[in-house]
């Protein structure tokens, strides 16, 4: 690592001190998977990242090396010629392939797997919209998006029916060529894909006119999708295996759909309860009412506002919010936020009748069981 302050393996790896070589081994393969190009692209500095864990790596799975710096620390290491190296490698790619051969144990051969042999689809992720009304009751909703398929017409083969489809010569089947490159660990078998048959192994003698010898076409898949009642913005719904298409007979990927749920003109959500604004006339709220609150859809909620109800009081409306993700049988509240509406324009009766009101009040009208500071969190909404 270029850092002036290297930080200490143990951490990167996020293993004890005194973790053993299989403990070590699956902190660093879990890294691994982390940033794998494959899924990091959109990361610049997923490189450095991988640099740093292959470097604590390197330190720990090294019983001299780890000895070393157990007892004097990185400047050991410095001192004693024992740091890993890793500048000589030109990519992320490079790296991966010094430490698990082929593309690092993924993308094209599948981590742990053979090359050229099945390798699963990639994963597809689209978005879907709908109303807060559609997220509390539930619905099946139709997606469609462009997805990798299998082509029909060769099977995946790749080959036109009734065609043969050869062994590639130049790697023997195997979909890879490898070839003895030096690296900071010494000499390391480096595999890279077939430049003949794209690592594929085969080569087919006329290609499919569907698919172009390709063996998966690219076209439109609709599918019916259960949107579960109490389901979040942003939340994702997994469909196992109706992702991508694999390649050479490996398994789909999966369907990952992100619910963007539109905001409502009436109701914000808050958890599992909805909350709603009232607008009451002030005799009303003098004198108490009861008043038609919108609701999820085009429902709608009457709701008693008491004698006396004054400005920002929260009337709470049990079992009237949303379903719980998973248990659709409990609901969270509705919460009603009284906004109290003073008229602003009058006619001359109205204000004659207003003002015989306001001569009439007294003291007593006006007490109300409060604090200075109930008052305030109330008229604040609870801020101090």
């Amino acid at each position: 690592m270029s850092s002036t302050l290297p930080r200490d393996p143990y951490d990167v790896l996020g293993v004890p001190r005194d973790a053993d070589e299989t403990t070590i081994k699956k902190s660093f393969r879990r890294l691994a998977r982390e940033l794998h190009p494959d899924v990091n692209a959109h990361d610049p500095q997923a490189e450095e990242k991988f640099k740093e864990a292959a470097e604590a790596y390197e330190i720990l799975n090294d019983p001299k090396r780890r000895e070393v710096y157990d007892r004097f620390g990185h400047e050991g290491l410095r001192s004693g010629g024992m740091r890993p190296n890793f500048e000589g490698f030109g990519s992320l790619g490079d790296l991966f392939e010094a430490f698990f051969g082929g593309a690092g144990g993924f993308g094209g051969t599948g981590f742990g797997g053979q090359p050229g042999g099945p390798v699963q689809g990639d994963d597809a992720i689209i978005g879907l919209d709908i109303t807060l009304a559609q997220a509390a009751a539930g619905t099946p909703e139709e997606v469609t998006f462009e997805a990798v398929h299998t082509c029909e017409r060769c099977e995946g083969e790749g080959g036109e029916p009734g065609t043969a489809v050869e062994t590639c010569e130049k790697c023997g089947g195997s979909g890879v060529l490898q070839a003895a490159v030096r690296s900071p660990f010494g000499q390391v078998l480096r595999q890279t894909a077939c430049d003949r048959c794209g690592g594929e192994g085969r080569i087919p003698q006329t290609p499919c006119t569907e698919c172009d010898g390709r063996g998966r076409v690219v076209k439109p898949r609709t599918l019916s999708v259960d949107v579960p009642p109490g389901i979040a913005d942003g939340q994702r719904i997994r469909l196992q295996g109706r992702g991508h298409a694999g390649e050479r007979g490996g398994p789909p990927g999966d369907l990952y759909i992100q619910v963007r749920i539109a905001p409502d003109e009436h109701l914000l959500r808050d958890g599992d309860d909805l909350v709603t604004v009232l607008d009451v006339p002030a005799p009303l709220a003098a004198l108490g009412a009861t008043l038609p609150v919108p609701v999820l859809g085009d429902a709608v909620l009457n709701v008693r506002v008491p004698t006396g109800t004054q400005p920002g009081e929260v009337i709470t409306v049990d079992h009237e919010g949303m379903p719980l993700l998973r248990r659709p049988e409990r609901r969270g509240d509705l919460r009603v936020v009284i906004n109290v509406v003073i008229p602003r324009r009058l006619t001359a009766e109205q204000r004659e009748g207003l003002q015989r009101l306001a001569d009439s009040l007294t003291p007593e009208n006006l007490a109300a069981p409060e604090t200075m500071s109930a008052k305030l969190r109330r008229l604040f909404g609870g801020r101090r």
